[in-house]
């Protein structure tokens, strides 16, 4: 099968939807599929595959650098024209995605679309704008593109009331998560991490992996913590960066628990795998999460998970099953981390809970298979 993706967002941008985008890519291609993505220039930046295409775009940053596809490149229009491609799927509903659609449109094969975002968590990175204004017109926009597509991906089936709600008629919903690409997270070290940051044995380790914005509802998680950081063998490491970090770390001065949160900064994809292994349970706070792949990999190394429940990562955490799912409450959060730092048979127990799932339901192999049977249905009907 020859699949076109279409994104606005890609490599070496680290975050969730290129994740999403690599991993079904690595996977369908190991499978024996030929793969093409069409994304923005990126400068400085060289692919790897001969299948990746660039268009122009302008490079901006207002609180992470995000070039901006320019969608219209006669050189590519070329490329596309003589690719016999079966089926393309869009990322995002504008800029790159509307000419997914043209081309669909134009070579008469089915046009897919996953909607990665809960797009109203997200205006805060909309400058000037009010949120309700700039929240209403991608959520509109993205809508008439969900409507227009032959078939509409969600990561988790939670999302769907949400996009119902907002308008979405389309009757081809299918949910379909990211899997985990294993050999990812082959031969990780729990001691490499910990002696790395002088992380004693008798040391309990909370980690949250997280780009350090506000839609990721991290402050939260640090109030919920900092009773625990002051009063237990705890270490609390924090991998990812973002423009709350000098925010969060004053907080931690003034709270005297600086010498308890380890901020790593951005951390590679070949080292992740590390700070999974080396940690006890898992954290997280985020609301705006359409699936979670951070929690699918937390879960894949098996950690016990304590995080706020909510939309896609309630489709993913089994609650009292492999970790707690408690309300935005820092006393409850801070109630369920202490159950699981207090009692080793129960982190045990929903860590091996957490793997099992995740090797079941959540591997890229998996979610791959999934994605293809979509496609040839879709090309077949």
């Amino acid at each position: 099968m020859r699949i076109g993706i279409f994104t606005n967002n890609y490599l070496p941008n680290p975050y969730g939807v290129t994740r999403s985008i690599e991993t079904f890519r690595r996977e369908l291609e190991k499978q024996g599929h030929e793969v093409f993505i069409f994304a923005p220039h990126w400068k400085g930046y060289k692919d790897n595959s001969p299948r990746v295409f660039r268009y122009p775009s302008i490079d901006i940053e207002i609180k992470f650098r995000f070039p901006l596809a320019v969608p219209y490149s006669w050189k590519i229009n070329k490329i596309i024209k003589n690719l016999n491609l079966d089926v393309i799927h869009a990322q995002h509903p504008n800029l790159l995605g509307s000419v997914a659609m043209k081309w669909a449109r134009r070579k008469g094969i089915p046009l897919f679309f996953t909607w990665h975002t809960l797009y109203d968590q997200y205006t805060n990175f909309v400058p000037f704008i009010p949120a309700k204004i700039s929240a209403g017109y991608i959520i509109s926009k993205a809508v008439n593109f969900a409507n227009l597509a032959d078939v509409v991906i969600v990561p988790t089936d939670s999302i769907i009331p949400i996009i119902r709600k907002w308008g979405v008629t389309n009757k081809n919903i299918v949910p379909i998560a990211t899997g985990v690409l294993e050999e990812e997270f082959e031969n990780a070290s729990r001691n490499k991490i910990r002696e790395k940051y002088n992380i004693k044995n008798d040391e309990k380790v909370l980690l949250m992996v997280s780009r350090l914005t506000a839609e990721k509802n991290v402050e939260f998680i640090f109030r919920s913590l900092k009773n625990i950081l002051r009063e237990n063998k705890v270490k609390f490491l924090v991998a990812g960066d973002g423009y709350l970090r000098q925010d969060l770390e004053k907080f931690c001065q003034k709270e005297n628990i600086s010498e308890k949160v380890i901020f790593c900064g951005e951390v590679k994809r070949e080292e992740i795998k590390n700070y999974y292994a080396g940690a006890d349970i898992f954290v997280y706070g985020s609301k705006s999460e359409t699936q979670g792949m951070i929690i699918t990999e937390a879960m894949y190394m098996g950690l016990p998970i304590v995080a706020v429940s909510a939309t896609g990562i309630n489709s993913l955490v089994l609650n009292n099953g492999n970790g707690f799912l408690v309300q935005e409450n820092e006393g409850e959060f801070e109630e369920a981390v202490l159950k699981l730092i207090n009692d080793t048979d129960l982190r045990k127990k929903f860590g091996e809970t957490s793997a099992r799932i995740a090797r079941i339901n959540f591997t890229a192999s998996v979610c791959a298979e999934k994605m293809l049977g979509v496609y040839q249905k879709a090309i077949d009907a």
